[in-house]
């Protein structure tokens, strides 16, 4: 047992020990090998660990007594965080995003890297290449660890089916992301929003708080009744937190998301932010909303036209009312969950935190 009065310390900790071991396999295999392996530490570096917070709290809200977090739950949450860092590598992809955290996203990394050994070739077609290995890599290395935590675990059977249907939906959901901005111009404007919501269901909300919860609650034994109400909370605390990220995405400041001003805009993300300001646009002006968005060569001011419109069609205040909604949502659903005083003071806490947020 672990008794790390902060647990992402000890998850911290895990990680580095697995790293290391992954960097000794590779080093063998030549500097190659070891270049992705690097790359692989790399893309874990930083972040909120969220998933592992929210892994840990399901367990111990189940598990209950002193908080203190066994080998298993430990394996656990750092894998879902591996897990997580190979998402955001395909996802940057995806989104030909050139930074993550503040730092170069893993494809401009390896693009950069190609080029500074004075490698042949085409150094963004090598940097987009290893970025789909790489976080194929990553999703292995998530696979290693949560075997290995769930190794002499009674409760193994449970805790893999709830951490398959995560992968299941996430990539679901990051396809639907994708669909999104091209499919929207087949489907009736009032029904864009709803769209965008079941995005962010399966993209965000289900990936990013709802099962990380529900599987360290599988993990430490929990019944149906607890494992339900995790779940309605966990659900509309994830909802909240990825309206919150869309309006970061709108409205964020550079320094604090390390990511540019206005990059869904760009990206054309086609979230409940724009959805509303959609509805609220005469045909005229919808039309020139829509040949914004999705241009990576947007400049500050047409950044400031978009954000101006979001703003005057009140589709801001509609958001931030549908993210105060979520959160007392949330909160209603721990009144009478079958979980101890101490684990609904813990959730209470890290809702807030999620959802009150500036990166």
């Amino acid at each position: 047992m672990t008794t790390s009065p902060e647990p992402i310390e000890a998850v911290s900790q895990r990680l580095d020990k697995f790293l290391s071991e992954q960097l000794s396999y590779a080093s063998a295999l030549g500097p190659e090998a070891e270049t992705l392996t690097r790359s692989g530490a790399s893309a874990l570096r930083g972040g909120k660990r969220l998933r592992a917070r929210f892994c840990l709290t399901g367990w111990h809200s189940v598990a209950g007594g002193p908080r203190r977090f066994d080998d298993a739950a430990l394996a656990v949450a750092t894998a879902l965080e591996i897990f997580h860092a190979a998402a955001l590598v395909h996802d940057d992809l995806v989104d030909n995003s050139d930074t993550r955290r503040g730092q170069p996203a893993a494809h401009r990394a390896l693009q950069n890297g190609h080029r500074a050994a004075g490698w042949t070739g085409d150094s963004d077609a090598f940097g987009r290449s290893g970025a789909i290995l790489l976080g194929d890599l990553l999703v292995a290395w998530s696979d290693d660890l949560l075997e290995e935590g769930l190794a002499d675990a009674p409760t193994a059977a449970a805790t893999r089916r709830a951490y398959a249907q995560m992968r299941r939906d996430v990539t679901i959901g990051q396809f639907l992301d994708v669909a999104e901005e091209s499919a929207y111009t087949v489907y009736p404007d009032d029904t864009h929003a709803d769209r965008a919501l079941r995005v962010a269901s399966y993209k965000s909300a289900r990936y990013s708080i709802q099962q990380p919860l529900q599987i360290g609650a599988a993990l430490a034994g929990a019944d149906d009744a607890q494992l339900a109400a995790l779940g309605r909370f966990g659900h509309d605390v994830g909802m909240a937190f990825q309206l919150r990220d869309d309006v970061l995405g709108v409205f964020g400041d550079t320094a604090e998301t390390g990511k540019p001003v206005g990059d869904d805009l760009r990206e054309g993300k086609r979230t409940v932010l724009v959805a509303y300001a959609r509805e609220r646009l005469a045909p005229e002006d919808r039309r020139n909303v829509d040949a914004l968005l999705g241009d990576p060569a947007l400049d500050a001011e047409q950044v400031g036209i978009l954000q101006r419109t979001i703003v005057d069609t009140g589709a801001l205040a509609r958001t931030e009312e549908l993210i105060a909604d979520y959160a007392r949502r949330a909160d209603d659903a721990l009144a009478d969950a079958p979980l101890g005083a101490e684990a609904v003071a813990e959730l209470r806490a890290l809702a807030t935190a999620a959802t009150q947020r500036t990166a």
